[in-house]
């Protein structure tokens, strides 16, 4: 039987070790959060931590899901207007500036974790790289709509502007890092437009 709390609602400890472990992990890092801070904080004891999480990377897989379904949904949010898919590129960038705005943006979830966990085998590992690809593919269907051309080049570029605006909007001022950003996407829509943006010149790891 369901455990209750006093007004007899079922309680959701889960809800509440997860919802507490994307607040500590994104704020302060991964690795420095042990389990018993995230006990104490959820207000569970450990036995039901593992009824619902095996292990600490249980849980951080689940926060990186949850990451997922937020920016599926923002980006979904952006894209269900009925608008050109030039428009559609500009109000998802929009709401990825307004994001990057918001009081507490300590950066990209996925990048963040990525950089605690280096081996490309690790399964946290993995799923930033499964949703890095979502997010690259999903812009490069939108490029792909604004001119019938090759995409993934722009789409690669779309993403790398993306990422250092997020990098560089918790370090410098958010407002100007977002001009910017927005500012490039325009400009790589208009060169999408104009002519379909190729490949960069390939440049080996010793230089021209």
């Amino acid at each position: 039987m369901a455990r209750t709390n006093l007004n007899g609602r079922p309680s959701d400890a889960r809800s509440r070790l997860l919802s507490t472990a994307c607040r500590i992990f994104y704020e302060e890092g991964i690795h420095s959060v042990g389990v018993d801070r995230i006990v104490t904080e959820a207000q569970v004891t450990r036995a039901t931590f593992y009824r619902h999480f095996p292990s600490k990377e249980d849980l951080v897989l689940a926060y990186l899901d949850e990451s997922h379904r937020a920016e599926r949904e923002q980006a979904e949010a952006a894209l269900a207007a009925e608008l050109s898919a030039a428009d559609a590129l500009r109000r998802l960038s929009r709401s990825i500036a307004q994001r990057i705005q918001v009081p507490g943006f300590r950066g990209c979830a996925f990048l963040n974790a990525v950089a605690e966990y280096p081996d490309p085998d690790h399964p946290v590992h993995q799923a930033v790289l499964a949703h890095r690809q979502w997010f690259l593919q999903t812009v490069a269907e939108l490029l792909a709509k604004v001119r019938e051309a090759p995409a993934e080049a722009a789409a690669h570029h779309f993403v790398m502007m993306r990422d250092g605006a997020t990098a560089a909007g918790c370090l410098f001022d958010p407002s100007v890092v977002c001009e910017t950003f927005l500012r490039g996407v325009d400009v790589l829509l208009r060169a999408h437009v104009t002519a379909p943006y190729s490949e960069p010149d390939r440049v080996s790891a010793a230089g021209p």
